[in-house]
């Protein structure tokens, strides 16, 4: 990097481009509006799925999942039907962070727990579990604790009382802010990284409440995103002229219709058996099948050798992925197609962990979310969701004049490591 120069990373997880362009325009984000006149501001391409654990792990590297190890928020074991969730542990390349010479703070990025020692201050995202675990060094937690810092949002919340669980989001919003500004003003950093997740928990469950201005929540909405924009402007004024501003998102979003359940289908049409005597779980699989589904929708083909009750020799497993192919671009729910796309491993992926890649991932049409459920009894349905991730909405706005250039016309979350290095 230039001669005390620094970079800022924020991230807003799940905003859409359209929404933030939005907001920006209509006075409710004005201190984004501003950085957006100064800046480059562009659409850009989430990961395949389009998950925060493969965005953001995709955005810290500046690698796809198949170089990077993280191709979903669960997983199997090798050679088994029982899941486990990957975790930073798991993450094969470096983040950025750990190939710089300066000191980094990275705060809330999701899937970087359980934290490990670094060169600077973190504190991990979701899916956080043990404060001790997620905070490095570990003689900040007290600091922490009198901040008030929460690690996320109390999602369930919104189950019993979306009043509640608002409540919850405005105080772990508080908190989080509380903290970056304790951590800027005392610790001695070159980039500092601060994600915002609350914004995917809002629109989750209350993206019908941005759609609609006599919606009992459409003030609420709108003020968490205030919030952030107060903490936007005040960042921007902090910087010099030489310091570099990214603020990003890591997927987009938009209003969710119905939900379609991937392994449902595959078992109605004959690609998915479970043994009659044992209850429904991957782990019950019978040997006749020939693919299953993990979360969102990523389908591996049954092969021999590759798990316990492999049936499908790895010569024919091309056969059953023509087969998949057919049997999903023409699914339909009532009048509509359901997939936008199915994509070929080798379509998405390229590196030395191909092999563990799924062998289709489902890309949604718009408004149908793709779910891997084993437990429901129908094709599709509709939960307390009114909103849904989307692969090619996400956004970038960098806010520095040398990096017009090097801003894609097209960018995607694994060029983020590109931009940064290439002002230094």
């Amino acid at each position: 990097m230039p001669n005390n120069s620094k970079t800022v990373i924020i991230g807003l997880d799940g905003v859409p481009f359209d929404l933030l362009k939005d907001l920006a325009e209509s006075g409710v984000m004005p201190n984004t509006a501003s950085v957006i006149a100064d800046g480059t501001f562009k659409k850009m391409q989430s990961s395949i799925p389009e998950v925060s654990s493969v965005a953001w792990s995709s955005i810290i590297t500046g690698r796809n999942p198949a170089e990077h190890g993280i191709f979903g928020f669960m997983d199997l074991f090798s050679n088994s039907y029982k899941m486990r969730f990957p975790n930073y542990s798991d993450l094969k390349a470096s983040p950025f962070w750990d190939q710089w010479q300066g000191k980094s703070v990275i705060v809330n990025v999701p899937s970087t727990y359980p934290v490990r020692e670094m060169n600077g201050v973190h504190i991990s995202g979701f899916v956080s579990i043990d404060l001790q675990k997620s905070v490095y060094p570990s003689s900040l937690i007290p600091k922490l604790k009198e901040l008030n810092y929460r690690l996320d949002v109390d999602s369930q919340k919104a189950h019993q009382s979306m009043d509640d669980f608002l409540i919850d989001l405005d105080e772990t919003l508080d908190a989080r802010i509380r903290t970056y500004q304790y951590i800027w003003d005392n610790e001695d950093w070159q980039v500092f990284m601060l994600v915002f997740t609350g914004t995917d928990r809002l629109m989750h469950f209350l993206w019908e409440a941005y759609e609609d201005q006599n919606h009992k929540y459409y003030d609420a909405f709108l003020n968490h995103f205030r919030k952030i924009d107060k903490v936007i402007g005040e960042i921007s004024e902090r910087l010099c002229g030489d310091d570099l501003l990214l603020i990003l998102s890591d997927h987009g979003f938009e209003r969710l219709d119905k939900e379609i359940y991937i392994n449902f289908i595959l078992q109605k049409e004959g690609f998915l058996k479970f043994s009659s005597n044992q209850e429904r779980n991957l782990a019950s699989i019978d040997y006749s099948t020939k693919a299953f589904a993990l979360d969102p929708a990523r389908i591996y083909i049954n092969e021999k050798g590759k798990y316990p009750q492999g049936s499908v020799n790895r010569k024919d497993s091309q056969f059953v992925v023509k087969d998949l192919e057919a049997l999903f671009t023409s699914l339909k729910v009532g009048d509509n197609r359901v997939i936008r796309r199915v994509y070929r491993k080798e379509d998405i992926f390229s590196g030395p962990l191909l092999d563990e890649a799924p062998d289709l991932v489902l890309m949604g049409a718009p408004h149908f979310d793709l779910k891997a459920s084993v437990k429901v009894t129908q094709v599709s349905d509709k939960g307390i969701f009114s909103g849904k991730h989307v692969q090619d909405t996400a956004f970038l706005l960098v806010k520095d004049n040398c990096c017009k250039n090097v801003v894609p016309e097209r960018p995607h979350v694994c060029d983020i490591c590109k931009i940064i290095e290439s002002t230094a």
